[in-house]
C-alpha cells in the first residue's frame, strides 16, 4: 500500500492572495527660505523669479528676505508675482524647513536657522573655523555644500558652470584692462586686418582654461596653453575643434612666452593652495603694461606677484605689469551667475518633493549624497573630518 504524499505547504499557504501593490510616494510641499547675502561684494542668489515660480506652481512655499535678488537686478516685486512671500525678517527666511544661499551661513546667521533644518550653500572649506561645524552640529542640520554636489559621470556641475563662466570673464576683463583708460597699452584684443594679433597665454587646461580658451579665439587672438595634464592639454584640443599651441609646464618655454604675450590667465589649482609656477622673476621680464588675470587666487595664485583685490579695487601695478586678483569673478556677472545656479538648484527641489521629502531623495540620488557633508549634525564628510580633526560617520551606514 503506497503511502500518500504529504504537501510541504499548509492549507491556508496554497490559497491564492490578493496582490500587493508598490504604494505610491506622497509628494511633499517644501517651504524654501532665500535669505539675502551679507557677504563681502557677493551679489549673486540661488533661485531665479522663474524658477520660484516653477516650483510654486508644483505647491512649494518660498519666503524671500527683501532685496536678495536686487543685486542680480531681480527685483521683490518679481519675486511676489511668482508667489513667493517677501520678508523684511532675516529670521524668518532662516527660519524655513529648506535654507538656500550663495555663500556659507555666519555664526550669527547659524543661530536663525531652526533645528533639524536643511541647508544647501557652498562651504567654502579653506575659509571655515571648527566653531562653524560645531554650530551645525549642535542645531543637528542636514548640510549639502554645492561645490561637492557631483553628477552621474563625476562633474561637479555648479564648480563647472562657475568655472565657464570665470573663465569666460577673464579674457572680457583682460580686453577691458588692456584699454587706454585702465592703464594698459591701449591695444584691442582681438584680431584686426593688418595688425598682429594679441598674444594670450593661458596656464591651466581645466574648465577655466578652455572658456577663456574659446573666449580669446573667438576675439581672433593667439592663445598658447600650459598645463603638466597631457590628457588635459588633448582634451582641451578636442573640445575647441582645433589645433592650438599646448606645451607641459616647462619654465624656460613658459618664460620665453610669457615674454612675448599681452595677457596671462591664471587657471591652475592644486588639491589645497595653487601651484606658484610663475616667479617674481618671470613676471619682472614681461613687457610693461601687459596684465595678469589670476582667476585661481582663491586658492593663493599661480603668480608670485598675485594679491587678492576687490571689485572695486581690481588691480594693482607690479614690475609695470597690471595684475587682477579678484577672488570671486562670477559675481561681478551677477545675473548670469544666479541663472546657471538657478538652472542647477531647480530639478534637485523638484525631485526632493517628488520623492515625498529630503530623506527619500537623499536615498536615492547619489549625487546629493557626495555634496552631503553633515546629516542631522553627525559629519559624513571625510575630507572635512581630516581638515578639522573632526570624527565622522559614512552616510551609507545613516542611511541603514
Amino acid at each position: 500500500m503506497s503511502k500518500q504524499a504529504t504537501s510541504p505547504f499548509s492549507f491556508h499557504e496554497l490559497i491564492p492572495l490578493e496582490e500587493k501593490l508598490e504604494i505610491k510616494k506622497q509628494k511633499g510641499e517644501l517651504l524654501i527660505g532665500i535669505p539675502k547675502e551679507t557677504h563681502f561684494q557677493e551679489k549673486r542668489v540661488c533661485l531665479t523669479p522663474d524658477a520660484v515660480g516653477a516650483l510654486t506652481a508644483n505647491g512649494h512655499k518660498f519666503v524671500i528676505e527683501t532685496g536678495a535678488g536686487n543685486a542680480a537686478n531681480f527685483s521683490d516685486n518679481e519675486y511676489a508675482e511668482a508667489g513667493a512671500k517677501i520678508s523684511n525678517d532675516v529670521k524668518e527666511a532662516f527660519g524655513c524647513n529648506i535654507i538656500l544661499k550663495v555663500e556659507p551661513p555666519s555664526l550669527q546667521e547659524i543661530e536663525y536657522i531652526n533645528p533639524q533644518s536643511i541647508l544647501f550653500s557652498a562651504l567654502q572649506l579653506k575659509t571655515q573655523t571648527k566653531k562653524y561645524f560645531e554650530a551645525l552640529a549642535s542645531k543637528r542640520i542636514t548640510a549639502i555644500a554645492f561645490d561637492f554636489i557631483r553628477d552621474e559621470q563625476g562633474v561637479y556641475t555648479i564648480v563647472k558652470s562657475l568655472s565657464e563662466i570665470a573663465g569666460t570673464a577673464s579674457i572680457l576683463i583682460a580686453s577691458e584692462i588692456m584699454g587706454n583708460d585702465n592703464q594698459g597699452n591701449g591695444l584691442l584684443l582681438g584680431n584686426i586686418s593688418g595688425v598682429p594679433p594679441s598674444e594670450i597665454v593661458i596656464i591651466g587646461a581645466g574648465t577655466v582654461g578652455e572658456f577663456a580658451a574659446r573666449s580669446a579665439i573667438g576675439l581672433g587672438a593667439n592663445v598658447k596653453v600650459f598645463d603638466n595634464s597631457i590628457t588635459k592639454l588633448r582634451c582641451i584640443q578636442q573640445n575647441l575643434g582645433r589645433a592650438i599651441y599646448t606645451s607641459t609646464i616647462q619654465p624656460k618655454t613658459l618664460q620665453k612666452a610669457l615674454m612675448r604675450c599681452d595677457v596671462a590667465i591664471g587657471a591652475i589649482r592644486g588639491k589645497s593652495r595653487s601651484p606658484i609656477v610663475v616667479s617674481e622673476d618671470m613676471v619682472r621680464s614681461m613687457k610693461e603694461g601687459a596684465v595678469i588675470v589670476d582667476v585661481s587666487i582663491d586658492r593663493g595664485g599661480c603668480f608670485e606677484t598675485s594679491e587678492v583685490t576687490t571689485h572695486k579695487k581690481p588691480t594693482f601695478i607690479k614690475h609695470g605689469v597690471i595684475h587682477y586678483g579678484v577672488p570671486n569673478i562670477p559675481s561681478r556677472y551677477a545675473r548670469t551667475a544666479s541663472v546657471s545656479i538657478s538652472n542647477i538648484f531647480t530639478p534637485y527641489l523638484l525631485n526632493i518633493a517628488e520623492e515625498g521629502g529630503f530623506e527619500n531623495a537623499a536615498r536615492n540620488d547619489r549625487s546629493l549624497q557626495k555634496g552631503m557633508y553633515f546629516y542631522h549634525g553627525i559629519l559624513t564628510n571625510k575630507t572635512v573630518a581630516d581638515w578639522f580633526n573632526l570624527p565622522f560617520r559614512d552616510i551609507n551606514l545613516l542611511f541603514l
